[in-house]
């Protein structure tokens, strides 16, 4: 499975708990002893112009002069970007291990360790290049993921369908994203805003490994029913390590082509 990753995600570029030190390190440990099923691709920097496409000229230049942090927000939209390009050309699944996460953007605003909206970036680039008219966003997320609402749900030229699915029970959450996936019949790419803090032992104490890959399995059964296998998942929020990395392989051996 493709992962599009960065060095310079690693950087104590904010202080905050999606910017801390070790972050990622478990995650890259797995995908190192597994090369067998993952591939690291380093991705490049959005430019301006992908940064323009979701937020206001104000927004874009709140960042600039935080060097350290808008170079790796630069990276993070663009490798959100280039995981979906990837996934649409090769009609397979792909994973953004990116840093910042970027859910909590909205045009001309941010919060919840957000800066620029790697979602709503990366799926309108893909419309920019007149690929997709409509996607489909799962953000199992902790929180809601009102950035991506914002910008994405009020367009009249792409047509996007957003489920943050809530509930108290690990079952009833998985029926929630099982039902709605079972009602979807329209969406050129499926698209994953993927923060494992639901996870137990992280913030939401709710799902299980195995509810990962349910959903993985379930997101890719549906892509190849409905747009030809194009998925493609990004990292939005996790705040314990270990776990992290944990439920990220659950999700990806779901969610990916088995070699």
């Amino acid at each position: 499975m493709q992962v599009f990753f960065h060095n310079k995600y690693l950087e104590n570029y904010a202080m905050d708990p999606a910017a801390e030190r070790g972050r990622l390190d478990p995650t890259l440990e797995l995908i190192r002893e597994n090369e067998d099923f993952y591939e690291i691709k380093k991705p490049k920097k959005a430019k301006k112009k992908d940064i323009l496409r979701a937020h206001t000229q104000s927004h874009y230049r709140r960042y600039k002069n935080r060097k350290q942090l808008y170079e790796v927000a630069m990276l993070g939209a663009g490798g959100a970007i280039e995981t979906a390009k990837y996934a649409y050309r090769y009609k397979t699944a792909a994973f953004g291990l990116i840093r910042p996460p970027g859910h909590h953007a909205s045009a001309d605003s941010a919060w919840g360790f957000c800066f620029y909206n790697n979602m709503a970036i990366s799926l309108l680039h893909l419309h920019a290049k007149r690929l997709i008219s409509s996607a489909f966003i799962l953000d199992f997320d902790l929180h809601r993921g009102d950035g991506n609402i914002n910008i994405l749900q009020s367009r009249e030229d792409l047509k996007v369908d957003i489920l943050n699915p809530s509930a108290p029970t690990e079952e009833q959450y998985l029926d929630i994203v099982r039902n709605k996936l079972n009602e979807i019949s329209e969406a050129d790419i499926i698209a994953v805003s993927a923060g494992f803090d639901q996870g137990k032992g992280d913030w939401g104490n709710l799902l299980s490994p195995d509810a990962y890959r349910k959903m993985g399995k379930w997101l890719k059964e549906k892509s190849l029913n409905l747009c030809q296998g194009r998925r493609f998942a990004i990292l939005e929020g996790g705040y314990s390590f270990n776990r992290v990395a944990i439920n990220f392989d659950s999700f990806c051996q779901g969610f990916a082509d088995k070699p």
